[in-house]
C-alpha cells in the first residue's frame, strides 16, 4: 500500500508519498480501506519531531479516519467486512490501509457522507471525553472555547449548543468570529483585539467549563475567567507548557483544572470513550443538532498542501485527507 511517511524532521515538505508493507490486524482488530482522514495539529508537531507516537504504534500520521472494513481480525465481533465506518487512531491514518482496535470504531452516522466521516472521530472523542464526560457540560453552563473556528472548536461550539449551554468562543479575525455564530457561538471574542477575561465578565458571571488550547500562556487568565466552582479543561499547549499557577486564585473559585490527551490512553479508556461517544453524541449528529464542518479536501497523498493550510490558520472547521478519488 501507499501512506504519507515523514523523510526527516521539518516542514510540509518532508512529507512523501511512498509504499510501504501492509498492515495486518492482530486479535480485536479490523483492517480498514481508508477512504479519508484529517489533518490534526498533533500531526503538524509528529511531523516537526516534536510529538513521537506512543511506544508500539506506527510512525505514519493520521488520528482517526474513515472507510470500509476489509478484514477482520481473530475475535472481533459485532463488526463485518464491508461495513463502512469511522475510526479514532494511535496513528496510521496517511495511509490506503490501517488496522484499528476494534472497541475505536464508529459506525458512520446516518446522513454523513463517508469522505466527511474522516474528520470527525477526533473532534468528537476529543469534545465529548473533556467537555462532558470530565467537565459535565450541563444545560443552563457557560462554555468557553479558546480556538473556535478550529476542527475542535467548531464541533465544541455544536455541542455546547445542544446540550443548552450558552457557549463564548475566541478567535482571530471578524470573518471567523462571524462563521463562530452561524454555528451557535452566543459570545465572540476576537483574542488579537479584545481581552476575552473581561469580555466574558461583561456578559456572564464566568466560565462554568472552559476548552483550552493554548496552556501556558493562557493560565493565569482561564483562572480569571473561570465561574465559581468552574473547570478548565486544558487539551493543547500552542502556548507553551510551563506556567505559574496561582492556587490562592484557584481555591478562592473552588475551581479545577484538568488536563488530558487522547492518543496515549490505554484501549480500554479510548473503548470506553467511544462507546459513551456512540450513545450520547452519535444520535445529535443524526438529528442534524451538530455537523461535521469541513473547509478543504485535499488528496493524501498531496498532504503536504494540508498541513500548509492548517499552519496558515485560514481554514474554518477540519482539513479532510481524501484516499480515494
Amino acid at each position: 500500500m501507499y501512506a504519507i511517511t515523514i523523510r526527516e524532521p521539518g516542514g510540509p515538505e518532508v512529507l512523501e508519498w511512498t509504499e510501504i508493507e501492509d498492515p495486518v490486524p492482530g486479535p480485536g482488530e479490523v483492517l480498514v480501506d481508508v477512504a479519508a482522514t484529517a489533518v490534526n495539529r498533533a500531526d503538524l508537531l509528529q511531523r516537526q519531531g516534536l510529538y513521537p507516537p506512543p511506544p508500539g504504534v506506527t510512525g505514519t500520521l493520521g488520528l482517526e479516519c474513515s472507510g470500509t472494513i476489509a478484514e477482520l481480525g481473530e475475535g472481533v465481533e459485532g463488526w463485518q467486512v464491508g461495513d463502512e465506518v469511522c475510526a479514532l487512531l494511535a496513528g496510521g491514518g496517511y495511509a490506503e490501509k490501517v488496522a484499528v482496535p476494534a472497541g475505536q470504531l464508529l459506525p458512520v452516522p446516518a446522513e454523513v457522507e463517508l469522505l466527511t466521516a474522516g474528520g470527525l472521530p477526533e473532534v468528537a472523542c476529543t469534545v465529548w471525553a473533556n467537555v462532558v464526560m470530565h467537565g459535565k457540560l450541563g444545560k443552563g453552563d457557560v462554555l468557553l472555547v479558546h480556538g473556535g473556528a478550529g476542527g475542535i472548536g467548531t464541533h465544541a461550539i455544536q455541542v455546547g449548543k445542544a446540550l443548552g449551554a450558552t457557549v463564548a468562543v475566541t478567535a482571530g479575525s471578524p470573518e471567523r468570529l462571524e462563521s463562530c455564530r452561524q454555528l451557535g457561538a452566543d459570545i465572540t471574542i476576537n483574542y488579537r483585539e479584545q481581552d476575552f477575561v473581561a469580555e466574558l465578565k461583561k456578559v456572564t458571571d464566568g466560565a462554568d467549563v472552559i476548552l483550552d488550547n493554548m496552556g501556558a500562556s493562557y493560565l493565569d487568565r482561564n483562572i480569571d475567567a473561570l465561574a465559581m466552582n468552574g473547570r478548565l479543561v486544558v487539551i493543547g499547549f500552542q502556548g507553551g507548557v510551563k506556567a505559574e499557577l496561582n492556587i490562592g486564585k484557584l481555591l478562592g473559585k473552588r475551581g479545577s483544572v484538568f488536563a488530558a490527551g487522547l492518543r496515549g490512553r490505554p484501549l480500554d479508556e479510548k473503548a470506553a470513550i467511544v462507546s459513551d461517544v456512540r450513545a450520547h453524541l452519535w444520535p445529535l449528529l443524526e438529528n442534524g443538532s451538530v455537523k461535521p464542518i469541513v473547509g478543504q479536501v485535499v488528496p493524501l497523498a498531496e498532504a503536504s498542501k494540508a498541513h500548509e493550510a492548517l499552519t496558515e490558520g485560514s481554514v474554518f472547521g477540519k482539513v479532510i485527507l481524501a484516499a480515494k478519488s
